[in-house]
């Protein structure tokens, strides 16, 4: 009979992400999670099977929690700048946990079409935030999405990092004016076609 395990999951796995926030997913160490949880680390290993298992769980939560803000930001007018904003936002409030999901070396590179469906579980719903009350066709709504997903990623990495800081009335005009700079571009494109 296998031993009873002294923590829960969620116990092990909420200390991981504590540990993930404040220094990072590489902090996240046996050691540490037995130091935290006030034990050896043998105890963890009743739960999981291994690191690796933890960490993609963390993984897994951050993800979670993103996707709150996310759903926070679809529910703002307009939702598409909302969710600008809830990226941002993120970025700012949960640093490591941004860095983690959005600024990890890729083992393959990827063109930004297919890397935003891969990062964001929101991706078809923020794509129509962008699309629908703007009537644009699928491609002109991706293709402003990609731009603006490019501008807000610039952004939210000044926040991750440190670099700066925006107040949220300078975010909320900067994304104003480049998502409407990019629906002239596109209406204008249209019409030269």
């Amino acid at each position: 009979m296998p031993p009873k395990a002294k923590f829960t999951k969620d116990e092990i796995l909420n200390t991981a992400l504590s540990i993930t926030e404040e220094s990072g997913i590489d902090a996240v160490t046996a050691r540490e999670l037995g130091k935290r949880l006030g034990s050896s680390a043998r105890p963890i290993f009743t739960v999981f099977e291994s690191m690796d298992e933890i960490k993609h769980s963390v993984i897994l939560k951050a993800k979670e929690l993103y996707g709150k803000y996310v759903e926070t930001g679809l529910k703002m007018q307009p939702a598409f700048k909302g969710v600008g904003i809830a990226y941002i936002r993120f970025a700012a409030e949960k640093p490591k946990l941004f860095q983690l999901l959005f600024m990890r070396a890729s083992e393959e590179q990827k063109d930004v079409s297919a890397i935003l469906p891969c990062i964001d579980d929101n991706y078809e719903k923020i794509l129509k935030s962008v699309q629908e009350p703007y009537c644009l066709d699928s491609q002109t709504a991706e293709r402003i999405y990609q731009h603006l997903w490019t501008y807000t990623h610039g952004i939210a990495t000044m926040f991750a990092t440190g670099l700066c800081n925006y107040t949220a009335k300078q975010i909320e005009e900067r994304l104003t004016e480049v998502f409407k700079g990019l629906l002239l571009f596109e209406k204008g494109r249209n019409t030269d076609d």
